[in-house]
């Protein structure tokens, strides 16, 4: 399992809109191929800070089927229009502490 790890910071004033539209997108994530799962945070201390966790079964689900389907050009025209700068993502896998 790969965990998709997005820092995406809104342009203040625009966080109820941004939310919406990450809630309108929730089901083009959930039907998505390899997709278990999705979470937004809002930072506390700077609330128009959001982390957007996205559990794939592979990086590929993520990277490369999402990302070319029409669902990821609808989340991008339901959320994009509220970014104040381009999201920071990275991909990340649990580590074993034995």
């Amino acid at each position: 399992m790969v965990t998709e790890l997005a820092h995406i910071d809104i342009t203040p004033g625009h966080e109820a809109d941004f939310e919406a539209g990450v809630a309108a997108a929730r089901p083009l994530f959930l039907r998505a191929a390899g997709c278990l799962g999705m979470e937004l945070l809002r930072g506390v201390e700077h609330p128009s800070s959001y982390r957007l966790v996205v559990k794939w079964a592979r990086l590929e689900d993520h990277t490369v089927t999402f990302r070319n389907s029409a669902d990821f050009a609808e989340w991008r025209r339901l959320a994009a229009p509220y970014f104040a700068s381009a999201p920071a993502v990275e991909h990340l896998e649990s580590c074993r502490l034995e």
